[in-house]
C-alpha cells in the first residue's frame, strides 16, 4: 500500500456547480484510478449518523489522500462527503467480470489480529470479491453532523466483481457477513454501493 495513503471517497453528485468541477478535476487528476457513478444504500442501523446523505455519488479510488482532502474540501457541499482511507489490505485479485457493487461494513471494537485474519480467510473464499481492505472514515461537508460515528476506525471495503444484478451482488455480501458472524465476530453494513457507470 501506498504511504501516501489510498483509498476511496464518495462524492455526493447533486448536479450543481461543486459536483461537476469536482468530476472534472477527478477525470483529469493523476491521482484517481478509476471512477464510477454509484447509487448508496445506508442501513437503518447507521442512517441517523448520517442525516444530510444522498442517493448518488461519484465513487473514486485514489492514490494519495492529502492531495484528495484539498480538492474536496475546495468543493465542498452541504451534503456529506465518505473519504475511506486504506489502513491494510486483506487481499486483492483478478476477478471476471467489472466492479459491480462496493460493501463497506463496521467491526465492533476490541477486535483482535487473529479476528482480522479469520475474517480474511472468510472473503478470501468469496471468488466475486476481488479486493478487501480496512479502511477508516473521514467525512466532509458544509456542515458535519451533531452525532460522531463511533466506527470510523473499524471498518471494511469489499469489491465485488459481477455481471449480476445489484441486488444479488447484495445477498452475495450479506452471506458473507453472516458467514463471518458465525465466528463470533459482529460485522455490520454501513453502506452498499451499486455501481451504475464507470465514468473513468
Amino acid at each position: 500500500m501506498s504511504a501516501l495513503g489510498e483509498g476511496y471517497v464518495c462524492a455526493p453528485y447533486l448536479h450543481n456547480h461543486q459536483s461537476i468541477e469536482l468530476k472534472d478535476t477527478w477525470e483529469k487528476s493523476k491521482e484517481v484510478d478509476d471512477m464510477y457513478f454509484v447509487t448508496a444504500t445506508f442501513s437503518e442501523e447507521c442512517g441517523a449518523y448520517f442525516p444530510s446523505r444522498s442517493n448518488h455519488y461519484i465513487l473514486t479510488k485514489f492514490k494519495n489522500a492529502v492531495k484528495m482532502m484539498k480538492e474536496i474540501e475546495k468543493y465542498k457541499q452541504d451534503k456529506l462527503t465518505f473519504v475511506f482511507t486504506m489502513d491494510g489490505e486483506l487481499f486483492e485479485r483478478d476477478t471476471n467480470g467489472k466492479l459491480n457493487f462496493v460493501s463497506v461494513y463496521y467491526l465492533d471494537y476490541g477486535q483482535s489480529d487473529d479476528d482480522i485474519k479469520d475474517v480474511a480467510a472468510i472473503i478470501a473464499k468469496r471468488e466475486k470479491v476481488r479486493r478487501a481492505g480496512l479502511v477508516h472514515l473521514d467525512l466532509t461537508a458544509n456542515e458535519i453532523p451533531k452525532f460522531a460515528f463511533p466506527y470510523v476506525k473499524n471498518l471494511l471495503v469489499l469489491e465485488v466483481s459481477s455481471d449480476k444484478s445489484h441486488q444479488s451482488d447484495n445477498k452475495y455480501c450479506e452471506k458473507t457477513r453472516r458467514d463471518v458472524s458465525r465466528k463470533g465476530i459482529t460485522m455490520t453494513n454501513l453502506v452498499s454501493l451499486s455501481v451504475l457507470d464507470k465514468l473513468k
